[in-house]
């Protein structure tokens, strides 16, 4: 049968109702379905953040209207992607004991497959046997092993992976592209110039297939889908599974379509991704019109007329690896519970006086110290709260047009905060405007030095040629760089300011009266925990981390808060609570603000485990003097973290405090560093409860801790606000771990060592070229011989009454959908002692 006969044929069944007969539908129709599966389709990609915004993103976000299971058979199927734990990993657990007989007994109690345990473990040292459906581009390759050259499918990403990067390159290219168009325009007219590609993919003619290739993207969707004449009903899964091969763009595509949606507008770069990738394989049919492509055509429709069957198989075949995962759950919760239950709050004549307050970040990182710090000083009550302390601000450094977010990437920005110059305690005038300039010339100069630095460490291709630019300066720069000194360098918000202005260049809410300013910090202290007693020294703590070259070292800052550290947020908060005419205004609400009491911001730098505190001289004398007694708190606790965190390191905790404290510091500044710190790794279970619940516990920096007292919650809102937002937030980090080490290569962004950055900012490609990598390094995972992370779904543990957590569910449709298809657990402490656990809409208590 001709090719073009066989098209219509099949384009004509496709589009034909099943039951009524050779029924032509309209033109219209037809328009309307390709946009319903190609918009359906895009729905399914989850946002990557850019490298200087980073945060974790659960890959599989936009999925989560469907169970975990079935998310995991159709990534297996459309896109050879893993979601569970390998085999071999769980294999490993089970052999070294970390996964028990009854951790075992209780998964197949939980998910009544009917499975038994002996063909549980025989099913898991057996391979997984999920074949992927294969795409037009695979089917008409005749060298898909890229024996004689790179097989399609290699050749399409690279070229579009570099077309997009050209495309969206705003920072990094000295030359830049006209880019007037569309996405799928400038792909269009690259291409059509494009002489090399031919070659690459062996096909010399390749022009005549350009000539058909349609001038816009509508009609690129429509002259495809109506060329490969697939069953309609699996259109969007076959437009998604177009997607995932070049996943990374895709989800950079779907940022940007996150940030215009946030800003009230539309983005179509992702559907112009969708149209450019889903053209390249009608361009190739075009070029082979031999019998071989006929067949091979042919097979591609019978495949996918069989995709809803394929479906089903692979997530009957994932059972087994639902049913491990679950185990391997069940033995880290058997733990958890363990310690938890053994904390025993101490009874209010033993209590130690409150002399201060600590609000640390929720970040796992923060536990260790917190518990090291309480047993520093008794005295001190540590908090843990949302890292961003509450304020939804964007943040603009001095002498900069770069307005960067400082909140979770759910959320968008409603406040600013500028930097200025102050140089004594609150003088803002004619001096501080003077000096003001004088910073805002400094930064500029430093700046355009960094600059030229930066490219030869950074930017691809650039290293050889910044040498001659620079000069001799860049060999001394790239000594300090190899043999890294243990000065105490903090190269986090204070970047391009000598020390004369660091101290005194203060970031400042911008644009609230007097009201608005009490309100915010009623809202805070309220959320915080702290508004029914302020000690008399409080200390917002955010943290930070510190490395070199380093092109993801945003994603070791915050793991939420668009890859800033807690720096800002907590000096302008720590400014905004010590202004006397908010805390008269607090106390008129009837708040109790004690006269005396005193707000210090501070800096937990994550790499070294130091404290830096900001502004204190900005404090009266008496607050100075408390914050001196608490220096020799933090130093003994920080020590103690730093002895707790050495044998990960590979480092010797029985040495000295200095020798400790000084390899770390190498560590922070050593460009050839790999695993500068272990970020979040081992992140597993997220606690909303009172400090006494957990206070004492060793939770071995695996847990993320926020306060909250339900007593002081009686409407139940902030049990809502913390439902809705940090337990979100904690998914997203929990699920980017689980992804990139159960799919290192998919849903990780491979080997460190290789990684070149793409347009300044977008990401990191591996290497020179494939598609834009996303998630985390191997090595931030890794430790060479043995996977630091446990790949385990977030087990959420809240003190607060069934009622209250109940109508929270029921009220947010994406807390409902993430409980009801086992992307978390979440547990509750009962009332009679132990834990209930929330399983299909009751509560189920957990066996001891």
């Amino acid at each position: 049968m001709p090719m073009d006969t066989l098209t219509h044929t099949r384009a004509a069944q496709a589009t034909t109702p099943r039951s009524h007969g050779p029924v032509l539908e309209t033109q219209a129709d037809f328009n309307a379905r390709v946009e319903a599966a190609c918009a359906q389709a895009c729905r399914a990609i989850a946002p990557a953040w850019p490298l200087d915004r980073a945060i974790a993103v659960n890959p599989h976000w936009e999925r989560i209207g469907r169970p975990v299971r079935e998310v995991a058979a159709r990534m297996a199927v459309l896109g050879g992607i893993a979601v569970f734990p390998s085999r071999q990993l769980l294999q490993q657990a089970w052999a070294s004991g970390r996964i028990q007989p009854a951790d075992l007994q209780e998964a197949l109690t939980r998910q009544s497959s009917g499975l038994g345990a002996p063909e549980a473990i025989a099913a898991l040292h057996q391979p997984l046997a999920v074949p992927r459906l294969p795409l037009l581009i695979d089917v008409l390759d005749d060298d898909p092993e890229g024996r004689a050259r790179l097989s399609w499918r290699q050749a399409v990403t690279h070229q579009v992976s570099q077309v997009c990067a050209a495309y969206f390159d705003h920072h990094q290219a000295d030359w830049q592209p006209e880019r007037a168009g569309s996405l799928y325009a400038f792909w269009r007219d690259t291409v059509a110039h494009d002489h090399g590609i031919g070659v690459l993919m062996g096909l010399p003619d390749l022009g005549r297939g350009l000539a058909a290739l349609p001038a816009t993207r509508d009609d690129a969707e429509r002259w495809v889908l109506r060329r490969l004449g697939l069953p309609a009903e699996a259109w969007a899964d076959y437009l998604e599974a177009v997607l995932l091969t070049v996943n990374g763009w895709a989800s950079w595509c779907a940022y940007l379509g996150w940030e215009a949606r946030q800003q009230g507008r539309g983005d179509a770069h992702l559907r112009d991704l969708l149209a450019i990738r889903l053209a390249w394989g009608a361009l190739l049919l075009e070029c082979r019109d031999d019998q071989a492509a006929q067949r091979a055509f042919a097979a591609l429709q019978v495949e996918w007329e069989c995709a809803a069957e394929r479906l089903q198989q692979a997530e009957a075949a994932l059972q087994v690896d639902e049913l491990w995962q679950t185990a391997y759950e069940v033995g880290y919760q058997r733990d958890l519970a363990r310690r938890l239950q053994a904390v025993a709050p101490l009874p209010p004549e033993d209590r130690a006086a409150v002399e201060v307050q600590a609000a640390f970040c929720i970040d796992v990182r923060s536990e260790p110290l917190r518990r090291a710090l309480e047993a520093a000083w008794p005295g001190v009550q540590t908090v843990g709260f949302a890292g961003f302390f509450g304020l939804p601000v964007a943040y603009t450094p001095l002498a900069t047009e770069a307005r960067r977010p400082q909140l979770p990437g759910l959320l968008a920005p409603a406040l600013e905060v500028t930097e200025q110059i102050a140089p004594t305690v609150a003088d803002f005038g004619a001096a501080g405007a003077r000096l003001q300039a004088l910073a805002r010339q400094q930064r500029l100069a430093q700046f355009a030095r960094t600059e030229r630095w930066g490219a030869g460490s950074r930017w691809p291709n650039a290293a050889f040629s910044s040498v001659e630019a620079v000069g001799a300066g860049y060999l001394g720069r790239l000594g300090q760089w190899l043999r890294p000194s243990a000065a105490a360098r903090r190269s986090l918000d204070g970047e391009g300011l000598s020390p004369r202005y660091r101290p005194v260049c203060r970031p400042v809410l911008a644009g609230l009266d007097i009201n608005a300013k009490v309100d915010l910090a009623a809202r805070v202290l309220h959320a915080m925990g702290v508004d029914r007693g302020l000690a008399p020294l409080v200390v917002l703590v955010g943290h930070g981390s510190q490395s070199a070259n380093n092109a993801q070292a945003a994603a070791l800052d915050c793991g939420a808060c668009c890859g800033q550290t807690g720096e800002v947020n907590a000096r302008a908060l720590a400014r905004l609570l010590n202004e006397a005419e908010v805390q008269a205004g607090l106390r008129a609400r009837g708040l109790a603000v004690p006269g005396d009491v005193a707000f210090v911001a501070a800096l937990h730098n994550t790499t070294t485990d130091e404290i830096e505190a900001f502004d204190l001289d900005l404090l009266p004398a008496w607050g100075q003097a408390r914050w001196a007694r608490l220096a020799t708190a933090w130093a003994q606790a920080g020590d103690q973290v730093r002895r707790e965190r050495a044998p990960m390191l590979g480092l010797d905790p029985r040495m000295p405090h200095a020798a400790l404290l000084e390899q770390l510091r190498r560590r922070a500044n050593d460009g050839a560093q790999t695993r500068p710190e272990w970020g979040l790794t081992g992140n597993a279970a997220f606690l909303i409860a009172p400090r006494a619940r957990s206070q004492g516990a060793v939770l071995d920096g695996r847990v993320f801790l926020h306060d909250y007292d339900a007593a002081n919650d009686a409407d139940g809102s902030v049990l809502e606000l913390l439902m809705t937002a940090p337990m979100l937030v904690t998914h997203w980090i929990n699920w980017q771990y689980h992804a990139s080490t159960c799919d290192p290569q998919r849903l990780g962004s491979g080997n460190k060592l290789l990684h070149n950055v793409v347009g300044g900012r977008i990401g990191v490609f591996e290497g020179n070229g494939g598609d834009l990598r996303i998630g985390l390094a191997r090595q931030s995972l890794h430790d060479g011989e043995h996977w630091r992370h446990e790949p385990l779904r977030l087990t959420t543990v809240i003190d607060a009454p069934a009622e209250a957590i109940e109508r929270v569910i029921t009220a947010h449709a994406v807390v409902a959908q993430l409980l009801q298809h086992d992307w978390l657990h979440l547990w509750r402490f009962a009332e009679t002692g132990g834990f209930e656990r929330y399983v299909r809409g009751r509560w189920e208590a957990v066996a001891a």
